[in-house]
């Protein structure tokens, strides 16, 4: 007994190695067989990991796997990916291995997918990227191939897959997720039967409309083969839309240029809770315990041939007579509940099928409302003619569903329109085809966002709607402790509701008080409503093209309240062009025109201010980018005039900054002077310019010009009077406060200090009493540590030589005068004498005056004696006498 139980021990350990060891000599036998399939049947380009085989996992079936297969296109969809598939196996008889290629087709009896992710496309031309099998040229070879494989297959699964469709041409889009499928059955015989399960979350959208939001699909399916006949019959079927029970049968046909198809269904429970099983669970909840009366009948056929012209007829009914629902943890009923509706198409035209919502109507108190619309031509341009007539307490809605928002309604809606109008006349802003009529109203509405730090509250509002265009006939409303009061007309109201359009209008809007900071975010950036990270900035919405004239009594931004604000802006494009904007502030009148664009990640402004009247002081002083283009001014009494142009970036609160602002100036000054505290910078310059005060200073009409750029402020020289001191001012400042400026001051001699004075007393002359000199004084630091430096020293200095030099002029003048009286009485005055002796006279006396000076030349000892000697001997002789006394004291 040992020895046969040693004999089978050893037997089945040889064979188990065999099992594993055997598949490792079949390997390339196994990639090759793959390869064939694939070669055989794929117009595409095929990829995968690893073919592996193993007699164990299916024993005693031989199992292949290939792992990690890749499907990509050729054109017109080149290197698109058509799918990936983590895991592929099959279960085939072991002796299906050793058939060659020339011996009967190779029978799969089984085949698993795991995590599949397959894309099915069709462009707007038609083509299909699916169709990816080859096309046989050759009957006979393409009998040979079709040979080559048979699927005897019992048993396949696909788990945790996922597949989408993508129809270009008729704007389909269709996600099916979390798919898992599994069949049982047999392929090989003419005639059998396939027992399905399948599950799936599933996602429609049509022409950008969204029909089906990952609802939740179930079927369980037993369907009749008849492969001979390629016909699929539906036997026992039951299958799930959310919690929507449906029961169908019928049959789908495959002929050769399309499908025949049969199919009826209805939905075997018929009370109202049915209806709500279909809406989304994320928006139904749970509705077991929900109380409902009526019923709710969903019932249709679709019939006839679908190919690349035609579609099946259609009809299909959803109706519910006088029906409620009522959630028990909620206080509200919705009740007296009318649907009927219709999908229908009975010419197999695509543009032929319509939805007709003849009554959708339901009541929650009080409140009644009905509407009623019909859809047509679905797949191209829809046209959509609806009426809504009825009045709602928006507050009720979450009262009477369990529907989640992120903000709470409130206010009293009342609707009495129609609208008639095909998509394309929305998107093409046509208002000649878009007929609206009727009216609409809310009033006490309260609308809160993460976009704004306050809520609106919207006292009224009321809406016109005629062809084309609606009438916004009032707008009241109120948010922190500003107020609103709105009419205008909207020009495409439906096309920015249903479309991608911009919401376009011309409004009216005026305010008694508009506070800037009422609309915008928290500066907090852990604050629940705030809505930009720290690198982002508010934006002006994409979706805004309209004009506004405005009109208020006050607007309050920051610190700055201005009053009796008037002006157009106009927005488009994520930018706001102001319009002859007109404002009173700082006792004065402010002009403002540009624009503020938000269309780049961070805002900039180009903007040109006229400032009329503005009191210095206080305009400085609360002004941040006057109080840097001039810090000093706010140290100034009186009235401005400017006109500033300015460009550059904005902040995350809309204010400028200034490290990127450029552009320039000018200033005109009107009956300034300067504050009697006059601060650091004019004290600094009283004590270096003692022959300053100040207080005395005239700037009046003072004219200046200012460039600024990279954070600094450049001034081109002006010029201010001090009495009789000229002063003329140019430099630089930055917006960090430092300064580098210089001021030269054209002081009279007078005002330099009693020895100068005493000089110009000894001259006693106007050339004396009215001179000047340049006196630079430097100034440089900071606005609030500034230091000054002057020339002063060296220009008292030179102000001496210059009077010494008068005085010296002054003396050789009164000598000049004495020779010419000394020559004249030695002469004589002879008026007798001819005119020649006369003019002999006058050229003695020139050039006795030019000896006096230094430039006669000395007489010739052979001269003769001509009274031209006789004056010289006596001016000799008079100063040799003078140069005789001197020696003798000397």
């Amino acid at each position: 007994m040992k020895k046969a139980f040693k004999i089978i021990g050893i037997t089945l350990l040889i064979l188990i190695a065999l099992l594993i060891a055997i598949p490792f000599a079949f390997q390339g036998q196994i990639k090759n067989m793959v390869k064939q399939f694939i070669n055989q049947n794929a117009n595409a380009k095929v990829e995968f990991n690893d073919v592996s085989l193993s007699f164990i996992k299916s024993f005693p079936e031989a199992h292949v796997n290939v792992n990690t297969l890749v499907i990509s296109n050729f054109e017109p969809f080149k290197d698109e990916t058509f799918a990936t598939v983590k895991d592929i196996s099959f279960t085939m008889s072991i002796k299906e291995l050793f058939k060659t290629a020339n011996e009967s087709p190779i029978v799969i009896n089984s085949i698993n997918i795991e995590e599949a992710l397959i894309t099915l496309k069709t462009d707007k031309f038609g083509n299909n990227n699916y169709d990816i099998t080859k096309e046989d040229t050759n009957n006979t070879s393409a009998e040979n191939e079709a040979d080559s494989f048979v699927f005897s297959i019992e048993d396949y699964q696909i788990k945790n897959s996922a597949l989408t469709y993508i129809d270009e041409l008729s704007k389909i889009v269709v996600h099916v997720t979390e798919l898992n499928h599994e069949g049982h059955g047999t392929f090989s015989f003419e005639t059998s039967e396939l027992d399905t399960k399948s599950e799936a979350n599933v996602s429609f959208t049509l022409d950008s409309t969204n029909y089906l939001s990952n609802n939740p699909i179930k079927l369980d399916a037993l369907i009749g083969l008849d492969l001979e006949h390629s016909k699929y019959i539906f036997k026992e079927n039951k299958g799930f839309i959310n919690d929507l029970p449906l029961e169908f049968q019928g049959y789908v046909q495959q002929l050769e240029h399309g499908q025949d198809i049969n199919i009826s269904f209805k939905n075997p429970e018929s009370n109202f809770k049915s209806f709500l099983a279909v809406i989304p669970k994320a928006y139904s909840k749970n509705i077991e315990d929900v109380q409902t009366t009526g019923d709710f009948k969903v019932k249709g056929t679709i019939k006839g041939l679908s190919s690349d012209e035609t579609i099946p007829n259609l009809d299909i009914s959803i109706t519910s007579n006088n029906a409620s629902f009522k959630y028990p943890d909620l206080p509200k009923r919705v009740q007296n509940i009318v649907i009927n509706t219709e999908i229908k198409n009975t010419t197999g035209k695509v543009d032929d099928t319509y939805i007709d919502i003849k009554t959708l109507n339901f009541k929650i108190d009080d409140d009644v409302f009905k509407s009623s619309a019909t859809i047509k031509n679905i797949a191209k341009n829809m046209f959509v003619n609806a009426n809504v007539d009825g009045v709602l307490n928006l507050a009720n809605i979450t009262k009477a569903y369990p529907v989640q928002l992120d903000n709470a309604l409130t206010g009293i809606l009342k609707a009495n329109l129609n609208t008639a109008f095909d998509m394309n006349a929305i998107e093409t802003n046509a208002y000649n085809r878009i007929k609206n009529s009727g009216s609409a109203s809310i009033r006490d509405f309260v609308f809160s966002s993460e976009d704004i730090v306050n809520p609106i509250h919207i006292a009224q509002a009321h809406l016109s709607f005629n062809p084309g265009t609606v009438s916004l006939n009032s707008f009241k409303a109120k948010t922190g402790d500003s107020d609103l009061d709105a009419t205008g007309t909207i020009n495409n109201l439906l096309g920015f509701l249903l479309s991608d359009n911009t919401l376009k209008g011309n409004f009216n809007v005026s305010s008694n008080l508009f506070k800037v900071s009422d609309f915008m975010t928290e500066d907090d950036p852990s604050a629940d409503n705030k809505t930009t990270s720290d690198s982002e900035s508010l934006k002006i919405p994409a979706f805004l093209d309209c004009t506004i004239h405005a009109d208020a009594k006050t607007v309050i931004y920051d610190n700055l309240n201005l009053k009796n604000v008037t002006g157009k802006l106009h927005i488009q494009n994520q930018q706001v062009a102001l319009q002859n904007m007109k404002s009173s502030i700082f006792d004065g009148a402010l002009a403002i025109s540009g624009d503020v664009s938000t269309k780049e990640d961070t805002p900039t402004f180009n903007l040109n201010l006229g400032a009329d009247g503005f009191d210095i002081s206080k305009s400085f002083k609360n002004l941040d980018l006057l109080k840097n283009l001039a810090p000093v001014a706010k140290l100034l009494n009186g009235k401005l005039n400017t006109t500033i142009n300015l460009s550059g970036k904005l902040d995350q609160e809309f204010s400028p900054d200034l490290s990127t602002v450029s552009g320039d100036a000018l200033a005109e000054l009107l009956t300034t002077k300067i504050n009697t505290n006059k601060g650091e910078l004019f004290n600094q310059l009283e004590g270096a310019l003692g022959f300053i005060n100040f207080n005395k200073l005239d700037l009046k009409d003072v004219k200046t010009q200012l460039d600024f750029a990279n954070g600094k402020v450049s001034v081109k020289p002006f010029d201010l009077v001090y009495d009789d001191i000229a002063i003329t001012v140019s430099g630089a400042h930055g917006f960090d406060k430092t300064i580098d400026y210089s001021a030269v001051f054209n002081v009279p001699a007078k005002y330099l200090g009693s020895e100068v004075n005493q000089l110009i007393g000894k001259i006693n002359t106007e050339e004396a009493k009215n001179i000047t000199i340049p006196v630079t004084a430097n100034i440089g630091g900071n606005f609030t540590s500034p230091t000054v430096k002057t020339d002063l020293t060296s220009g008292v200095s030179n102000l001496t030589k210059q009077l010494i030099e008068i005085e010296k002029q002054k003396l050789l003048n009164q000598g000049k005068d004495q020779v010419k009286k000394l020559i004249s009485d030695v002469i004589g005055d002879n008026k007798k004498k001819t005119d020649s002796t006369k003019q002999q006279q006058n050229d003695v006396i020139n050039d006795v005056l030019g000896g006096l000076l230094g430039d006669s030349k000395k007489a010739d000892s052979t001269t003769t004696n001509t009274p031209e000697n006789t004056v010289k001997d006596v001016l000799s002789g008079l100063l040799g006498n003078k140069k005789k006394k001197q020696d003798t004291i000397n």
